[in-house]
């Protein structure tokens, strides 16, 4: 356990004395403190070559976005099935969009589109962790919490945790359900809690299971925590005692002095690209409303890729657009939500296209089901896994295409289907040797087994 004393002695109500300090707490059970299972998780998949130095980004639409009003707009069909929001001829001939994504048609040459990604769930819960699980039926451990597992749960030189889960705090009921459904399915199931994702926004402090906390004496505001660390730092420059920390403890000190903590502060970015990402001006919301602040954290995963994380889940609620009274229908919420994405994902294509960074970070952009082909009268559309939205963007796979082919009114695939084994593979490709990486002693048979039945999406490589 690493503490930092951040002021003096004082009495307590029982006589004796205390003192306020900060602690990064502990992962997972059993009391294992950062500094301890930082050194445990140097382990053989570090060795040798079979981790790659890229990253993944999950955009998560929960509730189920229609595949049609996205990424297959189907305007040849009958009016009752094709895309409510029209379509946009896109940079790759031949390729529409959703009429809610003009500024990602023209970057379609940097994307890759599914249109025939399909499973069999079309239950909210069972869906969402099928899809974030990759189809994994053995340990019930999300796609980000398996490769925490395979790669260790942080960064080897800067601290950083490899599994990030990002959300907001939800005032609208049916959105928070939405998040913390998909942050139990994004979860470490039978692995263990080391393996969980770390958590910002929502309802965590600084939050997950690594915490930046203040023990017994919480400091009163924000400013006083920065003003605690900084003093720190200037300490420890002085002494230069940190160069006499034991190599893992160091690490664990870096997380909130160094690299890793400053990934996290959006402040330290240029108020102009803040401004290029900030999709505020949008609303979302059924019953109440927020700012849609996923632009800032489009941007937020784009610093901690560069800072070492190996796997960032975006949470982005409100896409169960059955009409009604109860939930969006599909003009009003493609309006609503689509606009946002359309912004914040552009900004970040671009972004990471500019600091050279389009190979190192796969971005995918799905959520747990698609929506039934026809329009019902009040404008919205039910469950339907039969064909569900799935994008890719960067990771070094080929872009500027659409994978598969679904039937007219986008009812099925026509084409050979894109399943869940199909989406782990890819992932796991993309992040490691995998031939290498299954020759590992120590290695889960578990997770041996999942590598050895699935397949990549062979268009992207």
């Amino acid at each position: 356990m690493l503490e930092i004393v951040t002021g003096e002695s004082h009495g307590n109500c029982e006589g004796g004395s205390r003192r306020e300090f900060l602690r990064i707490g502990t992962l997972g059970i059993g009391g294992v403190g950062l500094s301890s299972l930082l050194s445990a998780q140097v382990h053989a998949a570090r060795n040798g070559s079979v981790t790659r130095d890229k990253s993944i980004v999950v955009l998560f639409l929960t509730g189920g976005p229609s595949q049609i009003e996205t990424f297959d707009p189907k305007m040849a069909a009958p009016a009752e099935y094709r895309s409510v929001t029209g379509a946009l001829p896109s940079k790759v001939p031949g390729v529409a969009f959703g009429g809610t994504f003009p500024r990602l048609a023209g970057l379609a040459d940097k994307m890759a589109v599914v249109r025939s990604f399909t499973h069999g769930q079309s239950g909210h819960t069972e869906a969402v962790q099928q899809v974030i699980r990759g189809g994994n039926p053995v340990n019930h451990a999300g796609m980000g919490s398996i490769v925490s597992r395979l790669r260790g749960t942080s960064h080897p030189d800067t601290g950083m945790p490899t599994h990030v889960y990002v959300s907001s705090s939800e005032v609208d009921k049916q959105f928070n359900k939405e998040r913390l459904r998909l942050l139990d399915a994004a979860g470490p199931g039978d692995m263990g809690g080391a393996y969980g994702p770390f958590q910002v926004g929502g309802d965590s402090q600084a939050s997950g299971d690594m915490q930046l906390r203040i023990s017994r004496a919480r400091l009163d505001d924000r400013l006083a925590l920065n003003k605690a660390l900084d003093q720190l730092n200037r300490q420890l420059d002085a002494r230069g005692s940190i160069e006499s920390l034991d190599k893992f403890a160091q690490q664990a000190l870096e997380f909130v002095l160094g690299k890793s903590r400053a990934a996290f502060d959006l402040t330290q970015e240029s108020p102009a690209l803040v401004e290029r990402y900030d999709t505020s001006q949008f609303v979302t919301g059924i019953h109440a409303d927020r700012p849609s602040t996923l632009g800032k954290q489009m941007l937020l995963a784009r610093r901690l890729c560069e800072a070492g994380c190996g796997f960032v889940t975006i949470h982005n609620p409100g896409w169960d657009m059955h009409g009604g009274n109860t939930q969006l229908n599909m003009p009003g919420g493609m309006e609503e939500l689509g606009r946002p994405v359309d912004h914040a994902v552009s900004a970040f294509l671009e972004d990471v296209e500019s600091r050279g960074l389009s190979d190192k970070i796969l971005l995918i952009i799905t959520g747990e089901f698609g929506r039934t082909p026809r329009v019902k009268d009040n404008g919205g559309r039910d469950h339907w896994p039969r064909l569900s939205t799935l994008a890719f963007a960067g990771g070094g796979l080929r872009m500027g295409q659409a994978i598969g082919q679904s039937t007219a009114k986008a009812e099925e695939p026509r084409t050979a289907p894109i399943t869940l084994d199909n989406l782990f593979a890819t992932v796991m490709h993309v992040l490691f040797d995998v031939p290498k990486l299954r020759t590992q002693a120590r290695l889960p048979r578990e997770i041996v087994t999942l590598l050895e039945r699935s397949k990549p999406i062979h268009e992207l490589l």
